[in-house]
């Protein structure tokens, strides 16, 4: 700084200053002193790495002198450790900042350092080079490697295969390969795995040439999997299975090797052209199913310990090495298990039965069960068939009910034994869950461990007597329509009893759809074709029904209608004695309120007398056939005023076979013999 009160007070001018400065300092001195000028400016600017010494460490903030009339400040965090903080100790630092309200600078090391080890690592180092460095950290896409520097490690080049978790190696000090350097990006990448290839790749042509199977072998583990492990034999790895590990079972190979173990394995396989090798551990000792079946003889008994749950059984360890199996069929005589899990659970020691050997497959079947005494052993003893329990519905499924006879004991009710007439879609219509049910024994067996159970069998079987008895073929009866199909329809006769209108037997001519005939739920009147009991079905006609209706109407107009005295007496040589006549009147009545009687008719011999009018027209009304197939078409005999001749013998009517060719083609037909004419209509067209 220039004081110009002082340079007044000499009373010189600037020239005359000037010169008095020329003779003073030459231009050597006025160079050397713009050069110390320039490193004082340029020491102050920031990112300018200056040498300083530590003066002392204040908590966190550790003192250094950088001989700038100031002190600076480090964080403790960036030594490598305490003990290279020291009083007097010469460090560089990295000038961050240096304009601070406090006067105080903003000092960094490690920035220092990173910056000296960049310029070390261009000027000694080079792409191929071999560096040693420690892990920092991971990173995305692999690791941070402090070689002076810090430098990426690929995770796909961490080793020869790809490790199972890369941050094993934290902390640790590797020996990599540079295979790129970027000077501008300032960025390295290194490489472990093409070191590890090439220091391997030497030793493994000697390895192939010399390994054989059944050789011992030492190796280390370098990878973990779930499948297994894999062993550097010193120049090639080595697979050892994870079904090799161990004669006994193994969830996962850890629970036997670990990570950079060293272990001594036997050679099972080898394949040179692939460069691949098998090892195994187990066979090391003997196998324990050589002598299985002496120590495990069919039906004693031995205790393990459950080691894995299936939903198809456990497995149990008798010894290392020997497993077994108690399949869920093979847990309990009584209770019916959903998975093994309910009866049994991991680590449980129980006591089994051993039910057999296979020494081949190395498998062992135990039973559990078979520690307790059989139920059903007795079960057809207590339950024999006919017994009526009371049992608890447990299940309910589309085919039945299975119930609970007692603890362990159960039933099932088939949906066919619910009812003789009703018929069901779902059991559940008739039965609900846990409902307590009576029903009668039907079969038991033993070795199925099955009981087959009735409620139908209560009560005798309606189609044996009652339904045949009640519903006799050619009755006309009333019923209900309730369910209309494309052939027919269903009538309920009575509750929980149908019989089955077929669409043929709806009207005299062809039907398309029944439901132009008849309608649901409404009340109609059919004549009954056939009961098959066997089958359980009712057959019904509707037209025939219609039929008999017309017939019963005209004779009743026929009986009416008063009798003509002009008619002319007739002579027939046919003479009846009155007792005849009342007999052959008796059938007559009969054969009236009984429509439904045999279709041959009884054969009347007519001894041949003479008779008034009157008696002679009861005489032929008596001598018409009591049931006969339905005409279609009826020879009339003459009169007597066209001929003098005797009628014909009803024998000879009654040979004449008349056939209906409509109702043959029917699928259903049935021969109806009540549905002849009226013996009094015939009698009248013989006239």
């Amino acid at each position: 700084m220039v004081d110009r009160n002082i340079i007044n007070k000499l009373g010189l001018s600037n020239d005359d200053l000037n010169q008095q400065l020329d003779l003073l300092v030459g231009e050597q001195d006025l160079t050397y002193l713009e050069e110390v000028l320039q490193k004082k400016v340029d020491s102050k600017l920031p990112g300018t790495i200056l040498k300083g010494e530590i003066v002392s460490q204040i908590g966190n903030d550790v003192i250094v002198e950088v001989g700038l009339k100031s002190e600076g400040v480090v964080d403790a965090s960036e030594f490598d450790s305490p003990d290279e903080i020291e009083p007097g100790r010469e460090i560089e630092v990295l000038l961050e900042e240096s304009d601070t309200s406090d006067g105080i600078l903003v000092l960094s090391k490690r920035k220092a350092d990173r910056i000296r080890g960049w310029e070390e690592i261009i000027n000694t180092k080079k792409e191929g080079d071999i560096v040693t460095g420690k892990v920092i950290r991971r990173i995305k896409g692999g690791l941070l490697v402090d070689i002076s520097v810090p430098v990426f490690l690929p995770a796909s080049q961490v080793d020869i295969r790809k490790p199972g978790d890369i941050s094993r190696f934290i902390g640790k000090d590797i020996e990599c390969q540079i295979i790129k350097i970027d000077i501008e990006g300032r960025n390295i990448v290194i490489s472990r795995r093409k070191l590890i290839e090439e220091q391997r790749k030497s030793s493994k042509d000697d390895i192939l040439a010399t390994i054989e199977v059944g050789q011992l072998r030492k190796g280390i583990v370098k990878n973990i999997a779930d499948f297994g492990a894999f062993v550097d034999l010193g120049g090639i790895d080595g697979l050892l299975h994870i079904s090799d590990l161990s004669w006994g079972r193994i969830s996962h190979p850890s629970e036997v090797v670990e990570l950079d173990q060293e272990i001594e394995c036997v050679v099972i396989g080898v394949d040179t052209k692939n460069e691949k090798v098998s090892l195994g551990l187990k066979q090391k000792t003997k196998s324990p199913w050589e002598k299985v079946e002496e120590c495990y003889a069919i039906g004693s008994k031995v205790t393990g310990k459950v080691v894995n749950v299936m939903n198809y059984g456990v497995f149990i360890r008798l010894e290392d090495g020997i497993e077994g199996l108690v399949h869920i069929s093979e847990m309990s005589w009584t209770r019916r298990l959903n998975h093994p899990g309910e009866m049994l659970n991991l680590g449980d020691e129980i006591e089994v039965v051993v039910l057999s050997v296979n020494k081949e497959k190395q498998e062992i079947s135990l039973g559990l069960k078979q520690t307790e005494n059989n139920p059903w052993a007795v079960a057809s003893k207590k339950y024999p068939q006919g017994t009526i329990v009371t049992a608890k519905a447990r299940s309910i499924t589309n085919f039945g009910v299975f119930v609970e006879i007692e603890e362990g004991i159960d039933g099932m009710i088939h949906i066919s034994d619910l009812s003789w007439t009703k018929k069901f879609n779902h059991p559940s219509e008739m039965i609900e869950q846990d409902q307590e049910v009576k029903c009668v024994v039907l079969d038991i067996d033993e070795q199925k461990h099955r009981v087959s159970l009735g409620i139908k069998q209560l009560t005798e079987d309606p189609w044996v007597r009652a339904i045949p008895e009640k519903y006799i073929p050619g009755h006309i009866i009333k019923g209900r329509v309730i369910k209309i199909t494309n052939f027919g329809a269903f009538i309920e006769l009575e509750p929980n009893l149908e019989g089955l209108l077929h669409i043929s037997e709806l009207a005299d001519h062809k039907i398309e759809k029944p439901q132009d005939i008849i309608k649901e739920n409404e009340e109609i009147e059919v004549k009954i074709l056939k009961v098959e009991t066997d089958l359980r079905k009712i057959g019904l006609s509707l037209r025939r029904a219609q039929w008999a209706a017309e017939d019963q109407s005209k004779e009743s107009d026929e009986d009416n209608k008063p009798e003509s005295n002009d008619t002319p007496p007739r002579v027939i040589d046919t003479v009846l004695s009155n007792a005849d006549i009342h007999q052959l009147k008796s059938k007559k009545n009969e054969a009236k309120s009984e429509p439904e009687a045999a279709a041959e008719p009884e054969e009347v011999t007519e001894p041949e007398v003479a008779v008034e009018p009157e008696e002679e027209k009861e005489s032929e009304e008596a001598a018409e056939p009591e049931a006969a197939v339905e005409p279609e078409e009826i020879t009339e005999p003459e009169t007597a005023s066209e001929s003098e001749d005797a009628p014909k013998p009803e024998e000879e009517k009654e040979s004449e076979e008349i056939t209906e060719p409509e109702e043959a083609a029917e699928p259903e037909e049935i021969t109806e013999p009540e549905e002849a004419a009226e013996p009094e209509e015939e009698g009248k067209e013989s006239e």
